[in-house]
């Protein structure tokens, strides 16, 4: 049973936690590096083509900073940058895929 929220900002819960990934590419950034598992700056931005490289800098800095990310650089040269999803993330996704699935099934209904 869901317990009695708080909907008044700032102190409820659901937006502040929503808010940290219900923006147009979060989510869409997450997906990807599920499907994929780790994945290189250049790998998601292939895989997402209409984002810009600045707002996939922007998302990916946003998400790392909430915990959903990991940003892990190696010392190589020419330096190397793989992003993966963290516990907290994965948790996230995992309670997403109802979402997910219920996307897929749907979305012609939806979008007419």
């Amino acid at each position: 049973m869901m317990q009695e929220l708080d909907l008044k900002f700032p102190t409820c819960p659901v937006r502040n936690v929503l808010a940290r990934f219900s923006d147009k590419w979060s989510l869409l950034v997450l997906v990807c590096i599920l499907q994929n598992g780790k994945m290189r700056y250049t790998e998601i931005r292939r895989s997402i083509p209409d984002i810009s490289q600045k707002m996939l800098s922007s998302t990916l800095k946003h998400l790392e900073e909430d915990n959903l990310l990991v940003r892990e650089a190696y010392a190589e040269i020419p330096p190397r940058v793989e992003y993966s999803l963290t516990e907290t993330g994965e948790s996230l996704m995992l309670a997403m895929r109802m979402l997910l699935d219920w996307s897929l099934q749907h979305f012609q209904e939806v979008t007419q």
